[in-house]
């Protein structure tokens, strides 16, 4: 094709473009950083391509006229009409991040079309108007198509744009059903160019469209993801996207804020530097969470009075009857005997989580005051301070974060008492039982429930491993993919948010 140099050169500069830093990204802490490696973003070059070739077909291109001279026979004006490209096959593809951007390149691509000709001619000796039409298979081989995507961070959204895209089409054999020999040869030699050039015009418009569809979405993303009626995690992206040539990074906020209100601004930490270093052997998606993300979530439900009980039955119901505690506190018993009891637990302060190598630390400080329950009345006899020390896990189940701890050891000092001084080494085997059967009970209730990791819905977590570092909790994993959801079902992070891929074909 004339133009054949021309289009190699131009693939060659797409290959090699890079994206300019944006002047307009904000910046902030980052408590949540997501790292996609190279294997994920094959995963998700593969799932855009197979979903792309899907939605690109059928194709339809514009019509194409021509006058034609044909040798003896003079000119013809043909006409290819119907031009449809209805299969496409992308045998090789690959995706390569880089300082600045990233470059989709897909190889060796063949498309089958279908067209109808028709051909009208008159000549001197046959003064008659002479014409007739047919069909026609075309077979496009060799082709390069490659885009160069600009991914950057503007007022906390992901931004996309499509710097360039560039299609070659190198081979085109065109198979005619019916029509005089000297046709076929005509067609050749006058229309393949132009059929290569409009297959070209169209699957870069088309891919063109896509993208721009892909850009209103990510900038439609919310930026908050709904935990519970009093929770949410905020999602807002901050800092630029760290970018190399092995992986792309995402830098967000990531702090427990409450429904309606700001995130917290009390907490201090570095802006996490995502790296594949710390996924060994590296999997697909990586996602560090820094130690404020939880201790931000126990000051709100602290500061929203959920972190207060009151407790009238146990397993051992013994424990709330003033009867089981007369060799321990005698004086409680001879001033309510056999009455029953309640224990009031309340948190002095937040929780505090502490997060080592391997190792999970909380600290809690709590109040238990003992009632006696006499008339329907609750009558506090007694509080006494407690710090527990327990240890925690986390695991992944499903898309969430979920977590457990274990007591390790406690502290209890006297804070007041109606009933005299209390021999509190009497009262520590009972306050363990307390800790061990109600406290520990209620809190790993919750925390088996979790919390969602920033996964879009319809990607699943897979082999997920946790590392517990200095000041971080990182969860390595590979992604499955529901084939049983389409573009059009994805949700961002949780089934129950309203904002979803329904409308969004992406091209």
């Amino acid at each position: 094709m004339a133009s054949t140099l021309y289009r190699f050169v131009l693939l060659l500069y797409l290959y090699s473009l890079s994206i300019s830093a944006s002047p307009a990204r904000p910046s902030g802490e980052s408590f949540i950083s997501i790292l996609i490696s190279q294997s994920g973003l094959e995963f998700v070059k593969e799932l855009l391509v197979t979903k792309a070739i899907s939605s690109l077909t059928p194709l339809y291109l514009p019509q194409i006229e021509k006058t034609v001279n044909i040798p003896v026979v003079g000119n013809a004006h043909v006409v290819l009409s119907n031009i449809t490209i209805y299969h496409v096959d992308v045998p090789s593809s690959y995706v390569q991040p880089g300082d600045d951007g990233v470059a989709i390149v897909a190889t060796g691509t063949a498309c089958d079309l279908s067209m109808s000709w028709h051909y009208s001619y008159s000549t001197w000796l046959v003064p008659v108007k002479i014409s007739d039409s047919g069909s026609a298979a075309v077979q496009v081989e060799g082709m390069e198509v490659g885009l160069t995507l600009g991914l950057e961070n503007q007022g906390g959204s992901l931004e996309l744009s499509l710097l360039q895209c560039g299609c070659y089409v190198k081979d085109i054999s065109i198979t005619l059903d019916g029509g005089a020999s000297w046709l076929y040869q005509g067609i050749v030699d006058a229309f393949e160019e132009q059929i290569g050039s409009a297959v070209e015009k169209a699957i870069t418009k088309k891919l063109g469209v896509g993208v721009s569809k892909l850009d209103s979405f990510l900038q439609g993303l919310p930026k908050e993801i709904k935990v519970d009626d009093t929770a949410s995690l905020n999602v807002t992206f901050v800092n630029d996207l760290l970018l190399s040539n092995s992986s792309i990074g995402f830098e967000i906020n990531g702090l427990f804020t409450r429904n309606g209100e700001d995130a917290f601004q009390d907490y201090y930490s570095k802006s996490l530097q995502p790296s594949v270093s710390w996924m060994d052997p590296p999997k697909m998606l990586g996602i560090s969470l820094d130690e404020a993300v939880f201790n931000s979530a126990a000051r709100l439900y602290y500061n929203a009075k959920f972190m207060q009980w009151i407790v009238d039955k146990v397993p051992d119901q013994s424990l709330l009857n003033t009867a089981g505690w007369r060799f321990i506190v005698p004086q409680l018993y001879k001033k309510y005997p056999n009455d029953d009891m309640a224990i009031n637990i309340s948190l002095s302060s937040p929780p505090a989580v502490r997060i080592a190598s391997n190792n999970i630390d909380a600290t809690v400080y709590a109040d238990l005051i003992i009632d006696v329950i006499e008339a329907g009345d609750l009558i506090p006899v007694a509080c006494i301070s407690l710090v527990i020390h327990g240890s925690g896990s986390v695991k992944v189940v499903k898309n969430n974060l979920a977590g457990s701890v274990k007591l390790n050891d406690f502290s209890m000092l006297l804070k007041w008492s109606k009933i005299g001084n209390l021999r509190m080494y009497l009262i520590q085997p009972v306050m363990w039982t307390v800790i061990e059967t109600i406290f520990l009970p209620y809190a790993n209730a919750h925390l088996a429930k979790g919390f969602p990791l920033p996964i879009i819905h319809g990607f699943t977590l897979r082999d997920a491993e946790i590392i517990c570092s200095n000041s971080n909790v990182k969860v390595c994993s590979d992604v499955a993919f529901a084939e049983s959801y389409g573009f059009g079902q994805l949700v961002l992070w949780r089934s129950n948010l309203s904002y979803a891929f329904r409308d969004v074909n992406v091209l």
